[in-house]
Formats: C-alpha cells, structure tokens, sequence
C-alpha cells in the first residue's frame, strides 16, 4: 500500500510539475519583479485524502528600489477533496519598505467533515466519531519592526462556526463538548517576533522566535470568553553544500473554561507530527519539538527527512517525558520557484502506534 501511494503520488508531482512549468505563459506581468503562477493543485493528507482544485501563487517586491526587503507574496486556493470537504483560502505576507511593517493575513471558508474522539491525550481509537461544520475564518497580523530584527504586532481572529452536525448522545454530549453548536469567536492581541531568516519560504539559516497572546471576549463580540498564548521557535542551520537543518519548538496554550472545540490544541497534520490526523488528539495545550533535514538532490529536486516528538493535556503540569508521542518520516521536493526556494512537498509521516499518512502540499512544514 506505501510503495503504490509513493508510486502514484510521484507520477502526479511529475504531472503538476509539467502543468506549472506552462503557468507562466497564462498570466504574465510586465513588471520583472512580480510573478504570478496559477496552476491545477492535487494535494493529498490524512485528513481530506486527495483533493483537487486549483491555486494562484503572486510574488513580488511592494517598492522596487529596495532590495533589501524580501519578497512578499499571496496565495490563493480553491480545494474539494473525495471526503466532500470544499476550502477555499487566500493568505500572504506582505513586506513594506525596509520591512519597517510586515502584514500576515488569512481569509478562508470551510465545509468540512471531520473526526473527533473525545479530548484529553488518552483517547482510544475505537472512540472515533464523525461529524461536519461549515466556517468563516479571517486572521490578520501586522508587525512593526523595532529594529535588530525585532516586531512588535497586533493580531485579530475570527472564527464563525456554522452547519455544525455530529453523533447526538455521542462523545460531543457525554462530554459537554462546548463548540458542538453555532458559534462565533473574536479576539485581539499582542506578539512578539525575532526574525532574521533568510527567505521567506524554505530558509536556509536565521532564526523566527514569535510570542502571542489573544484574549477572545465579550467586548469583541465573542461568544466564548478565553485566552490563547503560542510560543514559536525555528532556528535554521546550512550544515553541507545547502543542506539545511531545520528545527521548530512550539507551544500552544489556552487559558479560561469557555475554549470551543475548534480553538483547542489539536495534535498532528501535514505541518507538525506529520503520520497523525490533525486533532487526533485535542486538549487545552500542546507541545511540540521537531526537526528537518533538507538536502538538494538534483536541479529543482530535493529530499529530506523529518522527525517530532509532543503531546497535549489539559495544564501545563500535564506534560511528561515518559507521555510524549513521536512520529518520523521522509519525503521528496521539488521547487516551482528556484529564486523563492517555494516547494511542492511530498512526505511520508508515520505516528506513534496505526498512524501513518501521505501528505502532498505546497510549502515547507516550517
């Protein structure tokens, strides 16, 4: 079953990578700092199977005498996969002169059906429930830098969760799950932000160390009162003739009673505990180590191996070494913009105990 997944899913990267070679000959812009592709998209992951749909990519410079500053970009994404989930996205970072402001932004609708087993960082697999939602979501961040690399931001979320179906006098109302009906979140913050990475897309040295904390309430409409805090580390290292080591700390923790369903920590997908369906395991707060060595193989093509180890748990104090889940795995790259370093990714993830899955994605993990 992996060697034909393998098969299959290397014919296709071969195919999309033909597809997207023409792309630039649908649209083209007069302006040698901007490129815009727009391309068929297949994608694959344990959570939606394989999707099709389609996808646009734009890069360019907002000032083109400063080139200094790195390349902003937007992506746009239109997605149905054979489980009869429908995505559609835009998101994007745009850098300002001299990068004195960077803007991160998400747009996105959802209509998915999904798989819950309960909460906590014990629950059997024969606990598995099915059940769908539709949702709004719109995130913005924007940056201002301090100097030495360093921002200080604002952030904004919001999430409105709609067409919510699942098991009646199942695990969502045994357990009192809050989320199981329509809801409405809304929250703003503060970050913190070092960053001195190299490109923007598949870095190969510096280091992103982000804090945040949102407090989702009553004064910004929210039917749900609480707070989140997420830690991020990401250091890279070019050890051998562009082979990079790339190694991510991350810590998501929400604090308050009133935390819905879909704001919980949920361990694993196609960016963290890759072999592990996103939200295998949910909880109050998670914790996360990983790492990644890239190394190119030939022209656009690349390869690299990755491994994690993390759990969640309902406090902090919940967390033991003895608990912690791993997954590993392996995978293959091939780069649609040789300048960007911009990657069509396609890894193999195997989790802790029967889990296992193949992702194929556009863009590094982290």
């Amino acid at each position: 079953m992996f060697l034909r997944h393998i098969i299959v899913a290397f014919l296709i990267t071969l195919i999309v990578s033909d597809c997207i070679a023409q792309a630039p000959n649908i649209i083209k812009d007069s302006t040698p700092s901007k490129q815009i592709l727009v391309f068929p998209v297949i994608t694959r992951s344990i959570e939606t199977s394989w999707s099709f749909g389609a996808a646009t990519s734009a890069t360019f410079h907002l000032y083109k005498s400063d080139t200094t500053t790195r390349t902003s970009n937007m992506q746009g994404l239109v997605l149905y996969s054979l489980k009869k989930q429908f995505v559609a996205a835009i998101n994007g970072t745009q850098y300002f002169k001299k990068e004195r402001y960077i803007l991160n932004e998400q747009l996105s609708y959802s209509s998915f059906p999904d798989k819950f087993w309960g909460i906590g960082a014990n629950t059997p697999d024969s606990a598995q429930e099915s059940y769908s939602f539709s949702q709004f979501y719109t995130y913005l961040h924007l940056m201002r830098h301090l100097g030495n690399h360093c921002f200080i931001g604002m952030r904004y979320e919001l999430q409105k969760l709609f067409k919510v179906s699942y098991e009646h006098n199942g695990l969502f109302d045994t357990e009192n799950v809050l989320g199981r009906n329509p809801y409405f979140v809304s929250g703003i913050g503060l970050s913190f932000t070092f960053d001195n990475r190299t490109e923007a897309f598949s870095p190969d040295k510096g280091t992103f160390a982000q804090f945040h904390f949102v407090h989702y309430g009553k004064v910004t409409g929210s039917d749900y009162d609480y707070s989140n805090v997420v830690l991020d580390y990401r250091k890279y290292y070019t050890i051998y003739k562009h082979q990079v080591f790339a190694l991510q700390g991350y810590f998501f923790g929400d604090i308050g009673s009133e935390v819905p369903i879909r704001s919980l920590a949920a361990l694993g997908g196609s960016n963290s505990m890759r072999g592990f369906y996103s939200g295998r395991y949910r909880d109050k707060n998670q914790l996360i180590f990983q790492g990644e060595y890239r190394i190119p193989v030939y022209n656009r093509w690349g390869a690299a191996v990755f491994g994690s180890t993390g759990n969640v748990g309902n406090t902090f104090t919940d967390f033991s070494i003895n608990d912690l889940k791993y997954a590993y795995g392996a995978g293959l790259r091939f780069a649609i913009s040789k300048s960007e370093k911009l990657n069509l990714r396609l890894d193999y993830g195997i989790g802790q105990g029967n889990n296992s899955g193949l992702y194929f994605i556009l863009g590094e993990a982290f």
